[in-house]
């Protein structure tokens, strides 16, 4: 059984974990044998790509999280040349996030000129998107219909809304991916839709180190506990853990193209 994070922040993981190859051996401990880790911002970049050089089974994903501030800007030069590593698999995360701004009184259209960018050099490029919506899925949705990213694709990371975003989202080429939010009691929508996504456009991440899968709620979260929310969704689909695994891991090579064989 081999299990693949398509979501993790590796790089802001806290110091008591032991580092990163601590944390990557803790995560091969529990069959999770490969990572992407994803850009929040540019600051960051160099540090990513650096851990992508040093382990093998790390991956990458380049881009600006909605909620960095609008003076945080790259030209589409920049981010095609950070993209152009041979590690980055995808540009992201990226998208519209109005829960920490006041989307009624504020112009955004900052966040979505930043979010078109995104998109075009994701075309450009022709590598999948990693996109975050927190209030704003109807705009995210819009967009991406309207830059045509269903010509790549990619991933509705963390996803947390009902079903019939999902399918909307499967209408674009996306493919669904669940965090631990699956496994809190509370999230009845999550699991409703975990249940009814198709199996090939499934994927499991941990956006570590945030929303620790139950038995660690509230506590820092690793790759290594990607196994739980694989496990809540083999449950919730009365399936093996071992056919989650296989499908998901399936679905994230699918999506992302050939992976450099020295991660296997």
């Amino acid at each position: 059984m081999t299990l693949i994070d398509s979501h993790c922040h590796l790089n802001i993981l806290p110091e008591d974990f032991g580092g990163p190859a601590q944390v990557i051996a803790n995560a091969h401990q529990t069959g999770v044998d490969r990572m992407m880790c994803v850009a929040i911002g540019p600051d960051g970049w160099s540090e990513i790509l650096e851990l992508c050089d040093r382990h093998p089974e790390v991956y990458a994903a380049i881009g600006i999280h909605p909620c960095e501030p609008k003076t945080v800007t790259v030209t589409d030069a920049q981010l095609i040349e950070a993209a152009s590593h041979p590690r980055v698999l995808a540009i992201g995360e990226t998208g519209l996030d109005y829960h920490h701004f006041d989307a009624e009184a504020e112009d955004m259209t900052w966040q979505a000129d930043r979010f078109r960018q995104m998109i075009r050099v994701a075309k450009q490029l022709k590598k999948p998107i990693v996109i975050h919506t927190r209030h704003s899925t109807p705009d995210c949705l819009r967009i991406l219909k309207e830059e045509g990213a269903d010509e790549v694709g990619g991933i509705m990371h963390c996803f947390v809304e009902d079903w019939a975003i999902a399918k909307a989202a499967l209408e674009l080429n996306f493919y669904i991916s669940f965090s631990g939010i699956v496994t809190f009691k509370n999230a009845k929508s999550v699991k409703a839709v975990a249940q009814q996504v198709p199996l090939d456009r499934i994927l499991v991440e941990t956006d570590a180190p945030y929303l620790a899968p139950v038995p660690y709620r509230g506590k820092p979260n690793q790759p290594a506990y990607t196994r739980y929310v694989a496990e809540e969704i083999a449950q919730l689909r009365g399936l093996s853990l071992d056919e989650v695994a296989d499908a998901t891991s399936a679905n994230f090579e699918r999506l992302m193209g050939k992976l450099d064989p020295r991660s296997l």
